[in-house]
């Protein structure tokens, strides 16, 4: 299965047309959370990706609530957080929004790590988990050098051991991976990343 996948769009025009372009070649799309900006325009950021005909799962980040974002997709697209789903025989499952939580203020949608282990724990086995936070140590690392990642996250993939773990969230660490076990760890970013599974 030729997979497409990504995160924080931000609501950018240009980076939803590359990929909504490049969506015409996948068998399944997959967005890592962040489509709009401090919970404004979800609805717009959506409709930028309407183009896509592919099946799509998606999870929310932190700049949308799960309520909002189901809400936003459309037709045929798949939100998961805390939950998962088999398509074409890959079996994913997702968690949103920032873990821990963040400072950004009331609008961020952000878990502590013990709601995020809770919701984790119904994942017993998965081919690639989609994820907003990424993992503690792995693909997490502010323009400072702080490593802000997940410590529920990444106990998860240690326990998990998908294939793929997909997130985003950290900007600076856009475009970065490192393995967990046998787990591939991909913090996405806006652009169009190609795995073939």
């Amino acid at each position: 299965m030729k997979i497409l996948a990504f995160s924080d769009l931000h609501h950018s025009m240009a980076r939803a047309e590359v990929i909504v372009e490049a969506a015409k070649a996948a068998d399944l799309v997959i967005g890592a959370g962040d489509f709009c900006n401090m919970r404004e325009g979800l609805p717009e950021a959506m409709g930028m990706l309407g183009g896509i005909t592919a099946p799509m799962v998606v999870v929310p980040g932190n700049a949308e609530s799960k309520a909002e974002l189901i809400e936003a997709v459309p037709v045929g697209c798949h939100v998961l957080h805390g939950r998962g789903i088999e398509i074409g025989g890959i079996r994913l499952f997702g968690l949103g929004y920032a873990v821990p939580e963040t400072p950004f203020g009331a609008w961020s949608c952000d878990l502590s790590e013990a709601k995020a282990a809770e919701m984790l724990s119904g994942c017993e086995a998965a081919d690639i988990l989609v994820l907003h936070s990424p993992p503690k140590g792995v693909a997490d690392q502010t323009s400072g050098g702080s490593s802000v990642g997940s410590v529920a996250i990444y106990e998860a993939i240690e326990r998990v051991q998908p294939e793929l773990a997909f997130c985003g969230h950290i900007h600076d660490s856009w475009g970065q991976s490192g393995m967990i076990g046998r787990t591939k760890v991909v913090n996405l970013g806006p652009f169009a990343n190609w795995f073939e599974v």
